[in-house]
């Protein structure tokens, strides 16, 4: 094809720019090198023997583009943290020498540490410092912060988790444990965390039925995780008396907990910062008592014995419970209490008066003229507190011991454990509340797993606590006023073993998994959950 004049110019100049490009190649490949590559570098077609610094100079290579990182999430957790400040940057996900570190001055964290790093297969060191990809616990020297609050940063690929006490650091660690279940790892970006009430837990009947020390434990964990902090223990009603006794062997029922076994509950609760609440019922619920004394039994006017009843008239009975109150007080070295004081059933007839006057006649003998059988029932659950009160542990009792319009009064002391609104006589929580009485939650509408669902009763769900339920809901699914929003301490799930056979306690571990995580989300934060209720259950059964 015969080519023209413009042909030719066309041609030369493809031809000028691929030598141009050829030319240029080596300084091309230096840029895409990146900064491991050197701009002194000697060209490929340097004599041999030239020196890098007599060599013609190289292109310098572009600087490489910053990494970009997205703006980080808050991490995935039951109960959600409240409070997350995003942040870019590549957050932290464990490696192979990733360790957990607690340096001298924190020692006593030291328990928390090594825990993460068994679960997070992690290295551990005490007594050093934190290098990249390390996760630091400390206690914030300055003594600032809510109890059991804690912060938890993640920098430059290192995590510090910090807090004004170990409680707070421990729930650090629970939330980083989380964030690598849900999430690999945490972003990078600050958690300022802390809880909303102060008691938050679950109350077991280990009474009707036993369970093993290792499924108790294994519940502990499992609270732990969900930050969760009271374990109720009802070991004596009618059915049985489940601890081993020094002072009264004739009331231990034959399947129990050993203390050695006790000892190791309390140990392992201890670790987990979560308190045991133990409880022993009196002066109804006694039925295991009464078995091996039957001389304590109340009987009525007719002498028919009443179920589970001491005799409250009768001296040998207060120095029987305090006998027990003295013996297991020390076992369980925690904060709480347990009275019981529930459902007496001298209460619970049309005139107690009329119906026991030997109780009535002790009455007006100790309060006077017009002292009622309440009134030494009353005086019944103070005298039990003031053997206990000098343990320093914080009492409670269920809001059906108190009574309104007495000659005596319940000690001011003790905390009311609201449960229900159907007993005879039954008090509205906010008249507890006007007196300026804390109260726990476990409200029998929402909070009361009983086995068998008798009396009404049905299997709480979670789902129905995480939409329907909070604190301020005491009885019933009406909140109390919010002006007594402090008063309110917090709240415990309760499994009643009522029907003891209608479940093993592996099915009970099952029900109770997602009311409890329900539960957990809502005494620690009062806001509606951002989560829907499938998209939570879902992340409750990740984490678990």
């Amino acid at each position: 094809m015969r080519q023209t004049g413009r042909s030719h110019s066309l041609i030369a100049a493809v031809a000028a720019l691929t030598l141009s490009l050829v030319g240029s190649g080596c300084a091309a490949r230096a840029d895409v090198a990146g900064p491991s590559s050197s701009a002194t570098a000697t060209p490929r077609d340097a004599a041999p023997g030239t020196s890098p610094q007599n060599a013609s100079p190289a292109t310098p290579p572009s600087p490489s583009p910053s990494r970009s990182y997205a703006l980080s999430t808050a991490p995935a957790t039951v109960p959600a943290v409240r409070e997350f400040q995003a942040a870019r940057g590549p957050g932290w996900k464990p490696t192979s020498g990733s360790r957990v570190v607690v340096p001298a001055n924190s020692a006593a964290l030291t328990d928390e540490g090594q825990l993460l790093a068994r679960e997070l297969k992690l290295g551990f060191a005490a007594d050093g410092a934190a290098g990249p990809g390390d996760v630091l616990l400390s206690l914030d020297a300055s003594g600032n912060g809510a109890p059991e609050s804690y912060t938890l940063a993640t920098h430059d690929g290192q995590v510090r988790i910090t807090g004004p006490d170990e409680a707070g650091v421990f729930y650090g660690t629970r939330t980083l444990k989380q964030a690598v279940r849900t999430g690999g790892g945490t972003g990078e970006g600050t958690v300022h965390d802390a809880p909303d009430r102060p008691q938050r837990g679950l109350n077991l009947d280990i009474a009707r039925k036993h369970f093993s020390a290792a499924w108790i434990e294994q519940r502990l964990r499992e609270m732990a995780d969900l930050k969760l902090n009271q374990l109720g223990l009802h070991f004596s009603d009618d059915q049985a008396f489940r601890i081993e006794s020094d002072t009264h062997p004739e009331i231990v029922s034959a399947v129990h907990l050993t203390k050695a076994e006790v000892r190791r509950i309390v140990a392992l609760a201890s670790s987990l910062h979560i308190d045991l609440v133990p409880e022993i019922d009196s002066p109804g619920h006694l039925g295991a008592v009464l078995r091996a004394h039957p001389e304590l039994q109340l009987r009525d006017v007719r002498g028919r014995a009443v179920k589970g009843a001491v005799d409250i008239s009768n001296p040998a009975a207060a120095e029987l419970m305090d006998e027990l109150l003295r013996e297991f007080v020390p076992l369980f070295p925690g904060g709480y209490w347990h009275l019981g004081a529930d459902e007496y059933q001298a209460l619970v007839v049309k005139d107690p008066q009329a119906s026991f006057p030997q109780l009535a006649s002790a009455a007006r003998q100790r309060y006077g003229a017009q002292a009622r059988v309440q009134d030494l029932a009353t005086g019944w659950l103070n005298d039990r507190a003031a053997v206990v009160r000098p343990s320093g542990k914080q009492l409670g009792a269920w809001n059906d011991g108190f009574f309104s319009n007495g000659v005596a009064r319940a000690d001011q002391d003790l905390q009311v454990e609201y449960w229900t609104g159907k007993e005879l006589g039954a008090r509205q929580p906010v008249e507890y509340l006007r007196e300026g009485r804390r109260l726990v939650n476990l409200n029998d509408e929402y909070l009361y797993y009983v086995l068998g669902e008798p009396n009404q009763f049905a299997y709480p769900t979670g789902r129905r606590i995480y939409e329907q339920w909070t604190p301020r809901v005491l009885r019933g699914s009406t909140a109390v006023p919010a002006q007594y929003a402090d008063q309110i301490l917090g709240a415990r799930l309760a499994v009643w073993c009522d029907l003891s056979q209608a479940q093993t306690a592996e099915q009970v571990a099952r029900g109770i998994r997602m009311p409890l995580a329900a539960l957990a989300q809502k005494v620690w934060d009062p806001r509606p959950p951002a989560l829907p209720w499938n998209d939570f259950a879902t992340l409750a059964t990740q984490v678990r």
